[in-house]
């Protein structure tokens, strides 16, 4: 099974924004996103368990700069070239607009989207 990254069905878009989400692939999603610096997932994420993503990811960063914060308060910078792993209980902010690729677990994965989406819906309100 193959995807070329334009084919991967839009999640969301909007100014200097673009996430694309395929379920289905293996038993994980596919997600391609382009993110402007200084976007803050962490409250897209209030109201799940310890206020964090629960939902693992592997990927590679294509450009630009990502830092993750754990449950545990240890931060990391994912750039550009990195291969990465998260485990389940993290949160994250764009320092450098951001182009890169993740493989979740589609369940886990939908979850963090679903609330995430519900908390966008929320605060636009």
């Amino acid at each position: 099974m193959k995807l070329k990254i334009d084919d991967i069905p839009i999640l969301m878009e909007g100014p200097g924004t673009i996430m694309r989400r395929q379920a289905g692939f293996g038993k994980l999603d596919v997600t391609y996103s382009e993110l402007p610096a200084g976007t803050d997932f962490t409250p897209l994420l209030v109201g799940l368990a310890n206020d964090s993503c629960h939902c693992a990811h592997w990927g590679y960063i294509i450009q630009g700069a990502f830092r993750i914060i754990y449950d545990d308060g240890s931060e990391e910078t994912l750039r550009t070239g990195d291969v990465f792993f998260l485990p389940a209980g993290h949160t994250a902010i764009v320092d450098e607009d951001l182009k890169c690729i993740m493989f979740s677990p589609d369940e886990d994965h939908d979850e963090v989207l679903t609330h995430a989406m519900n908390k966008m819906a929320e605060m636009s309100e």
